[in-house]
């Protein structure tokens, strides 16, 4: 059986996946494929992180508690706030769980835009909680003003990603910030930063002002995408005192592992690989932007490590072609069934895209 069949056959088992949030493309092929699908970021990690997670090994037969006390303290510190502000997570998913269950149970409604991140909607999904779509703008950003009109008083969660995934867009900063404040004195706003360090437009902002002045919104953040730490989960969200400590009740595992926790510790101190990390990713994002548009591709301008462009033919099919080249890319976002989310990965493997992409793309869709 060779490659192509070994992907047929995983294509075929996998109709009704397990995690539907996930790309159903399942490689068979000797050679790793080369990542564009998931966002990860292709730098990562840092020599910080690698060397405190090299160190951390000696350690794993001590529980966590102390590191897990020191990250906190240490994010605390740079956001301005307490200790009991911060809440850890395996992974921002952690956090989203967390939250979607916090107040999504007994009958609590969400509002969310669509499409965006799928994560809180998901698990809200799971434990029957009534979900309403937001659709985008014409532009691809969020519609704020849409979502502070459906936020009725059985709204107890409205869910704003900025900058949003698959769309890479963000909200004026002034807009979330009126936004904000009015909509959480009807319900908790959760804004989820997963990009927040490569959002670097002066008309982006972080809400974590808010919770300084004590408003009732939620900022999650993670450590898997500029820090490239994905594979180790930790995440965290910034809360008032009062969201926190609900959050906390719902916690699904009891402590981040202690190899995560260091390497937190040891990137939120490295500038060096940030700075780094996150020119890589501007310079190939820029060139693979300007690239697609010469090719005639509308795309939208990205703030974060991918981009979304108008493929102009169904992103399922060009899933199949593209791996069947080792190449994985985006999975569908409805109801942009002809556009494709791009992770941006090292410039050789987006040469090696751009080799594959002409050639798919001359290919007649059957």
């Amino acid at each position: 059986m060779n490659r192509r069949d070994w992907i047929r056959l995983g294509l075929a088992g996998s109709a009704l996946p397990l995690f539907p949030h996930l790309s159903p493309i399942h490689q068979r092929s000797d050679q790793p494929p080369i990542r564009l699908h998931s966002n990860e970021n292709p730098y990562a990690p840092g020599e910080a992180a690698r060397t405190a997670i090299l160190e951390a090994i000696g350690e794993t037969n001590l529980y966590p508690y102390a590191h897990y006390q020191g990250l906190e303290a240490m994010i605390a510190v740079r956001e301005g706030l307490r200790p009991e502000h911060v809440v850890l997570g395996t992974g921002s998913s952690e956090i989203l769980r967390m939250t979607a269950m916090a107040y999504g149970l007994q009958g609590g409604e969400i509002v969310t835009a669509y499409p965006t991140y799928e994560g809180l909607e998901n698990y809200a999904n799971s434990i029957q909680a009534k979900v309403h779509r937001v659709p985008l703008k014409e532009d691809k950003t969020l519609d704020l003003a849409a979502m502070d009109s459906r936020t009725t008083e059985n709204v107890k969660l409205v869910f704003v990603c900025n900058p949003n995934n698959p769309t890479g867009t963000i909200c004026d900063k002034d807009e979330l910030d009126e936004f904000c404040r009015r909509v959480s004195r009807r319900s908790v706003v959760l804004v989820d930063e997963a990009y927040h360090e490569l959002a670097t437009h002066p008309r982006y902002g972080s809400s974590a002002t808010h919770i300084r002045a004590g408003k009732n919104v939620i900022v999650s953040r993670t450590f898997s995408k500029v820090y490239g730490l994905a594979g180790l989960r930790v995440g965290y969200a910034l809360a008032n005192l009062e969201n926190a400590a609900l959050l906390h009740r719902y916690r699904t595992a009891i402590n981040v592992n202690i190899m995560a926790l260091r390497a937190a510790i040891a990137s939120l101190d490295d500038r060096r690989f940030l700075n780094y990390s996150r020119s890589q990713i501007e310079t190939t994002r820029s060139e693979t932007i300007r690239r697609l548009r010469e090719l005639g591709h509308s795309v939208v301008e990205s703030h974060t490590n991918f981009v979304f462009f108008h493929l102009g033919r169904p992103i399922q099919e060009f899933q199949y072609s593209m791996a069947s080249h080792d190449i994985l890319v985006g999975r569908p976002f409805p109801p942009f069934s002809d556009w494709c989310r791009l992770s941006i990965g090292t410039e050789e493997e987006m040469s090696k895209f751009f080799d594959v992409f002409a050639e798919v793309m001359n290919t007649p869709t059957r």
